[in-house]
């Protein structure tokens, strides 16, 4: 039965010092979506030195406002061990709040230097997904959120002491880490297309990217199988990602206007 393998380690060994792949990943994608934001913000007739001024900032901020995320919609995993809180290396990391925690925070940098908000958003938007499609490969090195079992030609193998205790007997699981980082990727190219095209408000462009994450998220989120937080025996994220479809749609849409108009004229 054809299926992709884990990595058998969490960890790299450089000399003395032990170096996480969930973190290297995260900060790799990062290091590339930071890139690619100043080269596309130049392109706008802006300086690359305005991205990484918001960027010092936004970045670290998210990286709290995610962790923070995970910690208050999954507290229960923390009891007894509460030191373990800023152990992020570990694994844990709540879109969600980091997207939202890191999107403010840059603003805010952004109008103090008198940027353009509008302008210097379309620049970065696209490259957020594009940083989560190459994080999301940490969740491949520790063998985490994986989907529920399944003999695809494409199901990814866990080690028995990753499995949760019902599926101990199956081998091979739906590689949500996968999904998502691909999806992020088309989403990705989807909006640089729609800016490219103008079709949407100057600063709109994160409606669609809110929307197009919300869907991918909501149907990656019906194949997990991990422990998660449930509202009305639903998970969090499920209903998480339901209002980000619903308000990216609302942004979105509203900044149709524009292009309709000088379509018309």
């Amino acid at each position: 039965m054809a299926s992709l393998p884990s990595p058998s380690s969490s960890s790299f060994h450089v000399g003395p010092i032990e170096l996480r792949a969930y973190g290297l990943m995260i900060a790799l994608g990062v290091l590339v979506a930071i890139w690619w934001c100043q080269k596309r913000w130049q392109t706008k007739g802006g300086k690359a030195e305005d991205i990484s001024e918001i960027m010092i900032w936004a970045v670290p901020s998210g990286l709290v406002g995610a962790r923070l995320y995970h910690v208050i919609t999954d507290w229960r995993s923390f009891q007894g061990r509460w030191e373990d809180v800023p152990a992020i290396w570990q694994g844990g990391l709540g879109i969600p709040g980091g997207l939202i925690v890191g999107v403010i925070v840059g603003v805010l940098v952004a109008k103090k230097r008198g940027i353009n908000t509008a302008e210097v958003l379309d620049a970065v938007i696209p490259s957020i997904p594009v940083a989560q499609a190459i994080g999301r490969w940490g969740n491949w090195f520790n063998q985490e959120l994986f989907g529920k079992p399944t003999e695809l030609p494409w199901a990814l193998e866990i080690s028995a002491r990753h499995r949760p205790k019902e599926f101990i007997n199956e081998l091979t699981f739906h590689p949500t880490f996968l999904y998502e980082s691909i999806w992020n990727l088309l989403l990705a190219f989807l909006l640089v297309k729609c800016d490219r095209a103008g079709l949407l408000k100057p600063g709109r462009l994160i409606g669609l990217w809110i929307f197009g994450y919300g869907i991918g998220r909501l149907w990656i989120e019906t194949l997990r199988v991990d422990n998660a937080s449930l509202i009305a025996g639903i998970r969090v994220n499920i209903w998480m990602s339901l209002i980000a479809i619903i308000a990216g749609l609302y942004v979105a849409v509203s900044g149709r206007q524009r292009s309709i108009d000088s379509i018309s004229s």
